[in-house]
């Protein structure tokens, strides 16, 4: 079976010159070298096109395919080769050759930051004075910060002097689509714990404003006992009165 790259530019069917052709059939199996016009009838009998794919070989190689159904499919790879594709941006990172230790500790977290994004880094240590003639521990810096984040990327450039500057290119190791998907997810969780923490305050809030509706109404009942309790003596001294006001009319008759 002969493995065969059909290029964009084809002769096909009648526009096939050579007068033979040597033929794959369509499922890649060997008919051998046969006139280009039998070929031609046996592609309109398998209504299949016949393609010349190696129109430099003596004779030229020619193969029954659906030329439309094959363009399609060529179209659908292309497409999704595209829309797979990672476009990773090169960052850059810049410091001294006298850099202090906390320092260059938060440089190497941006490094990292970019590598997990996918992104390559450019490191530069910016040269000044002598330090150009003799950029004594450039190069082992940039080795020790490569080595230092060797779990997220790779060196891609050594390092080397480039005029006031010695640079290093590290590459990711890890496809920007997967850290898009992990910065995804954590976006999602940090929503979800803002949500969360809204949610409590608000009720927090509707529990205190409660608070005195609950006492109210508890108290409510409360001071309707009392009323009816303080309005009973009234009532009880109200009759004593008046049952000692009749007795007295009555005594004086």
């Amino acid at each position: 079976m002969i493995g065969v790259i059909i290029s964009d530019e084809l002769n096909i069917n009648e526009d096939i010159r050579a007068s033979q052709v040597r033929l794959i059939g369509p499922n890649g199996e060997q008919v051998g070298v046969i006139a280009t016009t039998v070929a031609l009838n046996l592609a309109r009998e398998a209504s299949l096109d016949l393609v010349e794919v190696a129109p430099n070989s003596k004779p030229p190689v020619a193969k029954l395919i659906d030329y439309g159904k094959y363009k399609y499919t060529e179209k659908l790879k292309q497409r999704e080769a595209r829309r797979n594709q990672s476009t990773a941006e090169i960052k850059e990172i810049r410091f001294r050759l006298k850099i202090d230790d906390h320092d260059f500790e938060v440089k190497k977290g941006h490094v990292e930051r970019f590598l997990k994004g996918g992104d390559k880094v450019k490191v530069t240590i910016m040269l000044r004075g002598r330090e150009i003639s003799r950029p004594i521990g450039g190069v082992p810096l940039l080795e020790r910060l490569a080595d230092e984040v060797a779990e997220l990327g790779v060196i891609e450039s050594r390092p080397r002097q480039d005029g006031r500057n010695i640079i290093m290119v590290l590459a990711p190791k890890g496809k920007k689509v997967h850290t898009q998907s992990e910065q995804r997810r954590r976006g999602d969780q940090s929503r979800a714990e803002r949500q969360a923490r809204q949610a409590a305050r608000l009720a927090a809030k509707n529990g205190v404003s409660a608070a005195p509706e609950q006492a109210k109404a508890e108290a409510a009942p409360a001071a309707k006992t009392a009323s009816k309790s303080a309005a009973k003596p009234a009532k009880n001294k109200a009759s004593n009165e008046e049952s000692t006001t009749k007795e007295g009319s009555d005594a004086k008759e």
